[in-house]
């Protein structure tokens, strides 16, 4: 049989499975897997943020756990969403860029619901890169990053194409509004707006109107869905593609915080001097859509309208959260909420997601378990490190399916039911940025090095955070920075006498962190000349 072959007659069982379900597992409750696109950490106003507000996260981290030191393990969103959706590392998914195939031998969340009889219905995009080996040679498929993950059936796929999203221009369309001939002018400023001329370029509002935005399209058409949909169990991924750029609000937002307001950045007092701290650096300051602007009023006001662009998401998320509780769904209802990864937004002088910084791999989840055997923890706040690997061995022993062997993180349900980490938790983060690309080199060939040379390891314990390239030290030496001295991180120690000890451990604690969480399909099976195949576990690694 090839391939192709094999991997729809996969699909086709699997489909069949979802209805008999042999595994004597039934639905017993709804789950609804929220992502929100480039959604920075810090940014909920339960944890204290200066300037957003953001009352629905609020309330929902009031009905469950909200985990405070939870980080992406890769970026940018096909990598970062690969973990999240298999609950395996970069370096085992191997889903490197958004376009690099994810493996169909891998399993995922929407084929494990579908295992035992959920209809995994997708909102949103998931982009997944097919794998080639499933799909005959010319495939439409193999031309995008922003395929679906298999397993999801899409009642709305509408993956970013170039910044707009089809499904919600064709929405706009049936509501009468007028489309550009290139749909992405829908994000050009409305210069006429009073005021527009005297405020930096992304404070004018978009030519669209609150009610017209793609996260007011996707709420829509999720509640049409939930709306018709009655009371048989549903597993539904809503996938948000804001605060995600461009970065422009619809009038109502895009004043709704002042660039006055803004914070500090975390950074160095010149661009000139972030770039002098590492070649790294440097080279990511070089790329136009990355850097930030010298003029500090224009950086200011990304920020802010980056915060309005969050803030119009919570207020969208609003309208779900009450249409649950109104309709008594919410009793019945395990609500994860998350991101793919975060936004620098200015720090480091980096608009985006890039390299080794804190900003673009620290993310929100919040849990809401709406069983009996979870109301002590409503309202906890975890400090422990927790990770996007975690999030689908969570929802699988939610829903009762059992974690498979691929899975490198660990459930979540001590922390929801008793409040307490599990014996021997994670003591440090650690996430991967892989920065080769088989068609521009433009990493390879800056730095004269193999594609297999452009891959960066972060292990980030409460002290330290350690960088480690797999380019030679010359090129690209490791980073270290102490975390209670320099929380910005902007002073490399790898170099200083007094923090050897710290960077010895960190770079022992990255190795062995790699070794024990190397591929295991088949290392802990066994062939025993008496007992035939024996299949072992390990309850921590």
């Amino acid at each position: 049989m090839s391939e192709t072959a094999a991997g729809d007659s996969r699909e086709a069982a699997l489909v069949k499975q979802s209805a008999t379900s042999p595994t004597g597992v039934r639905p017993s409750g709804n789950v609804l897997f929220i992502t929100l696109d480039q959604w920075r950490g810090d940014s909920l106003s339960a944890l204290g943020h200066r300037l957003v507000r953001t009352p629905t996260l609020d309330r929902l981290a009031s009905r469950g756990v909200l985990f405070a030191n939870h980080w992406a393990n890769a970026a940018p969103c096909g990598p970062s969403r690969a973990s999240l959706y298999t609950g395996m590392y970069l370096q085992n998914h191997r889903s490197a860029l958004n376009g690099t195939p994810l493996d169909a031998r891998f399993t995922n969340i929407a084929l494990e619901a579908r295992s035992i009889g959920y209809d995994p219905v997708l909102f949103g995009y998931t982009d997944t890169s097919v794998d080639p080996r499933t799909v005959p040679p010319g495939d439409p498929r193999l031309h995008s990053y922003e395929g679906v993950l298999p397993g999801f059936r899409p009642i709305v796929n509408d993956p970013e194409n170039g910044t707009v999203g089809r499904e919600w221009v064709r929405w706009l369309a049936e509501r009468g509004r007028e489309i550009p001939s290139d749909p992405k002018r829908l994000f050009d400023p409305d210069l006429s707006y009073p005021g527009a001329s005297d405020h930096p370029s992304s404070w004018a509002p978009a030519l669209f109107s609150r009610e017209e935005t793609e996260t007011a399209f996707l709420t829509d058409k999720l509640l049409a869905y939930l709306e018709e949909h009655g009371d048989s169990p549903f597993f539904v991924h809503a996938s948000y593609i804001r605060p995600h750029p461009p970065y422009r609000n619809p009038a109502g937002y895009h004043d709704l915080y002042c660039l006055e307001d803004v914070p500090p950045f975390v950074a160095h007092e010149t661009r000139e001097a972030e770039a002098a701290m590492h070649p790294l650096n440097e080279v990511l300051l070089g790329l136009p859509y990355l850097a930030a602007p010298d003029i500090q009023a224009e950086r200011r006001q990304l920020r802010a309208t980056y915060h309005g662009m969050q803030r119009e998401v919570d207020d969208q998320l609003g309208r779900l959260f009450d249409w649950l509780d109104s309709s008594g769904l919410s009793t019945n209802t395990l609500v994860v909420l998350t991101s793919d990864h975060g936004e620098m937004g200015g720090d480091h002088w980096i608009f985006g997601k890039a390299g080794y910084f804190d900003e673009s791999y620290s993310i929100p989840l919040i849990v809401a378990d709406p069983r009996p055997t979870a109301d002590a923890t409503r309202g906890l706040v975890v400090r422990e490190v927790t990770e996007s690997v975690d999030v689908l061995p969570t929802i699988l022993a939610w829903i009762g399916v059992e974690i498979p062997t691929q899975v490198d993180g660990w459930p979540l349900t001590a922390f929801i039911e008793q409040g307490s980490a599990p014996e021997h938790w994670r003591r440090e983060a650690h996430f991967e940025w892989d920065f080769r690309h088989p068609v521009t080199k433009l990493a390879e060939s800056y730095l004269g090095i193999p594609s297999a040379h452009c891959l960066l390891n972060v292990i980030r314990s409460e002290r330290y955070k350690y960088v480690q390239f797999a380019a030679e030290a010359d090129l690209l030496p490791p980073l270290l920075f102490d975390l209670e001295a320099d929380p910005g991180q902007l002073t490399d120690v790898s170099r200083s006498p007094e923090h050897r000890d710290g960077l010895v451990e960190s770079a022992q604690r990255l190795l062995q962190w790699r070794m024990r969480n190397d591929e295991r399909t088949l290392v802990n099976h066994f062939l025993d000349p008496r007992r035939g195949l024996v299949v072992s576990s390990d309850s921590w690694r």
